[in-house]
């Protein structure tokens, strides 16, 4: 039987049942989601003469939820348009509509009972073969199926989704022992290739494992604080990005989580294990005072930091746990906190910190990293069947740049058993016999190949086929070429790929050069070239920092020749024999969006944040971005059809002057970046292969460059009319002098200079006015003021 889920149901509308509906629809998956029946009205609906019988009423509930999707941030969704896909009703009215969906997600309150009673109805109204499944985060998912029908329970199982379901990538999914192997392989099959998520088969074990490890995590922390002594600002500011966690570190990622969610949490494995493991679930008394005064976090406004409001700006301040009084925030700095700065890669940083005995930065990290380690030996086999899964949970749901086991490995497995067990520690046998056997770490990396320690042997790790790991492929295949700034790699199947790995895969010369070189190579000897890499972000634009300093040393030749070389190495993406399709994600901004505007296709992370951003350093796009919006722009008209040509100029110099960036690869679409040659990957990891199999169907079809175009422009007309619209922004008080400068060399741009409206001119006219505008610019004082500014605090400045 060949699986699909083409409709789906939410019941429970809540924080979680409406984001994970919103993930749905974003998907493209219609969901109806349902809550139960209120039973008082509203203020507003007596005043409106509602009963509790009026479906307004009775919907009330889900439909609330709906609407507050729009209002979050950041956005569940990734267009307005996933909004038409949801329908909401509620569980008196509506459970007949289960029958005609595919997939059936419980997102209730957590009290098994309540849960139970829920699966019983469910069980009346469902088709056979439909899945169905909770989003419990540690209820047991066997006891929850209890009592309930042979077919219910072949297609019952747990998948418990991450909070914001959107941005966090995990799914834990948990079968029971009564779950159909073959809906279990579907459904990661389909969580993974369709909404785009990192699955994890857990064990039906209290917390599963994400939870279950990241809050041990946590409340050991908090108690090394206590015993150490340590500030909770002291122990964010070591407990982030410096031991590979994200910026909100431990606190601030518990004042954004809620204090109540954690709690409940911590109480849940507390509830269900013995000995020294249920004490350190414990919430401390501090903790207990600060959910008494309801001091959750950000959605109360004040938690572990509050933020006040003074003549200068916003401050945060940190609280006291002994005084419960907030103080000013502290941060640690040691000798081990500075040589972990200065040291590339986590493995060395963290090695500098655990390393540096009596410091103490270095013993509150190894003293929270320790128990955290052998915790996680510990539950090996019993929350998960192996180190992997551990892992990855870890990373996808929590966050963490490397897992326990890769932490492990990193400071090295043998030097940090022999001082914990210095230490008096209990290290887990198995663990102690990987060592006996020679066996020195628990990962191993051989041709491309990655193999993880298991019952005394190494196995080789699976990947989707869809993955392609830029990393793993250059250690088995190596390099075409590469200079600083970027790589030509054999993506196989004879595709290239163009990896960037300058800092913040900013464009320079040497990416400028390498990617001419690429198209040569490309043209000889391969089908088509990807232009993709898998940092933090595809390409946050060209490098700020060098054209600043040459503008400030009046090295104007040098600065007409960055930009002339960039914009012919746009032309030549533009034009390649071959087709050339890139492959964005996260921030894709302005010389990141000039790389992507003219390939062949754009394959693009659903996760893409794309736009011309120059204006808010007071610039314009210098490498054909804005010739490229506005050619994309007319080509996303349909055809035969009358435009306005004045309203299209008009559309994309609003856009550009206004620094609009996407917040998703659909908005993207909405925005005119993409159309219907380009595509959209939901799931990041498969971006590369996705772009991949794009350059090889255009290369089987035939693929012809583009034939080079005149470029119809609205003349001295459309100037007028854009630069009307910019200094009523002015007089409005919207808009600085210097910013309605900058606008007047944009409309001259996209004018196409004065001329007769609707004349057409050469790509080379408009490319020329860009360079034009774009260097007279640099050459303002204002400008590199603003240039400055961003490079030096990470935002615009208006002067």
């Amino acid at each position: 039987m060949k699986r699909t889920i083409t409709r789906a149901a939410v019941l429970g509308s809540g924080v979680m049942g409406s984001g994970i509906a919103a993930h749905l629809a974003n998907a493209g998956i219609p969901t109806i989601m349902l809550d139960i029946v209120p039973r008082e009205r509203t203020e507003a609906e007596k005043k409106k003469g509602l009963t509790l019988e009026d479906r307004a009423v009775r919907n009330r509930m889900a439909a609330d939820s709906k609407k507050a999707l729009l209002k979050q941030k950041p956005s569940p969704i990734t267009s307005k348009k996933s909004m038409d896909l949801i329908e909401v009703g509620n569980m008196d009215d509506d459970m007949d509509k289960l029958a005609e969906v595919d997939w059936i997600i419980e997102v209730v309150v957590e009290n098994l009972e309540v849960k139970q009673k829920v699966f019983a109805n469910v069980d009346n109204y469902r088709k056979e073969g439909t899945i169905v499944s909770s989003n419990t985060s540690g209820i047991s998912v066997e006891d929850m199926a209890e009592g309930r029908s042979e077919d219910f329970r072949k297609h019952f199982l747990g998948t418990h989704f991450f909070n914001p379901p959107r941005y966090l990538k995990l799914l834990e999914v948990i079968p029971t022992k009564a779950t159909d192997l073959d809906v279990l392989e579907f459904m990661k099959t389909f969580s993974e290739d369709v909404l785009g998520k990192g699955v994890v088969e857990a064990k039906d074990t209290p917390n599963f494992i994400a939870n279950r490890i990241g809050t041990y995590g946590l409340m050991v922390t908090v108690q090394e604080m206590l015993n150490g002594g340590y500030s909770i600002g002291e122990v964010d500011s070591v407990t982030g990005p410096m031991i590979g966690r994200p910026k909100s570190a431990t606190f601030r990622t518990l004042d954004v989580v809620g204090l109540d969610t954690f709690a409940h949490v911590a109480n849940n494995v507390r509830e269900q294990v013995d000995g020294e493991e249920k004490d350190i679930f414990e919430i401390p008394d501090f903790m207990q005072q600060m959910l008494d005064k309801g001091w959750l976090g950000a959605k109360s406004g004040q938690g572990f930091f509050l933020k006040k409001k003074g003549k200068d700006g916003s401050t945060i301040y940190e609280l006291n746990p002994e005084t419960l009084e907030y103080e000013d925030r502290k941060k640690l700095k040691t000798n081990a906190t500075e040589m972990a700065q200065q040291e590339k890669g986590l493995s060395r940083k963290l090695k500098a910190l655990v390393t540096a005995k009596d410091d103490r930065a270095g013993d509150l990290v190894w003293n929270i990293l320790k128990p955290v380690l052998l915790y996680s030996a510990e539950l090996t086999g019993e929350i998960a069947d192996d180190i992997v899964a551990i892992d990855q949970a870890m990373k996808w749901g929590f966050g963490w740049e490397i897992g326990p086991f890769e932490t492990w490995d990193a400071i090295g497995v043998r030097q940090s058993v022999d001082r914990m067990q210095e230490e008096g520690e209990t290290v887990p046998d198995w663990v102690l016999k990987m060592l006996d056997e020679g066996k020195e770490s628990f990962y191993q990396t051989e041709k491309g190949n990655v193999y993880y320690y298991e019952e005394s042997e190494y196995k080789q790790q699976q990947f989707n086929p869809k993955e392609i790991n830029l990393k793993r492929l250059k250690d088995n295949k190596g390099v075409i070429k590469k200079n600083a700034g970027a790589s030509l790699i054999d993506l196989g199947d004879g595709v290239a790929g163009l990896e960037f790995h300058s800092q913040g895969n900013a464009i320079g010369l040497d990416i400028i050069k390498m990617a001419n070189d690429a198209l040569e190579e490309v043209d000889k000897n391969y089908e088509g070239l990807v232009i993709g890499n898998q940092g933090k972000n595809f390409c946050v634009g060209a490098h700020l920092g060098m054209m600043l300093m040459a503008a400030q040393d009046e090295d104007f030749f040098e600065l007409d020749m960055v930009v002339r070389q960039f914009q012919n190495m746009a032309m030549n993406i533009k034009y390649a024999n071959k087709p050339v399709v890139a492959a964005p994600f996260n921030m894709t901004v302005g010389g990141g969006a000039e790389v992507s505007l003219p390939a062949a296709s754009i394959q693009a992370s659903a996760e893409t944040y794309m736009g011309l951003v120059e204006f808010g350093v007071g610039l314009i796009p210098g490498g054909g971005g804005t010739k490229e919006l506005y050619l994309k722009e007319l080509r996303n008209l349909p055809d035969g059809v009358n435009f306005d040509l004045t309203k299209v100029a008009n559309d994309v110099f609003e856009k550009v002057a206004m620094a609009k960036v996407s917040t998703s690869a659909e908005e993207a679409r909405e925005n005119g970046y993409l159309n219907s040659n380009d595509a959209i990957s939901v799931n990041p990891d498969h971006l590369l292969h996705d772009a991949k199999q794009k350059v090889l169907a255009l290369a089987k079809a035939g693929y012809q460059p583009p034939k080079r175009e005149k470029i119809p422009v609205v003349g001295d007309a459309g100037y007028a009319a854009m630069l009307l619209g910019a200094k009523s922004l002015k007089f409005g008080g919207y808009a600085s002098e210097h910013d309605l400068k900058i606008a007047e060399k944009l409309a001259y741009v996209l004018s196409g200079g004065r001329i007769k409206e609707g004349t057409r001119i050469d790509e080379q006219v408009m490319l020329d006015l860009e360079r034009e505008a774009f260097l007279s610019l640099i050459g303002e004082p204002l400008t590199q003021q603003r240039m400055q500014h961003m490079l030096m605090k990470g935002k615009p400045l208006r002067n």
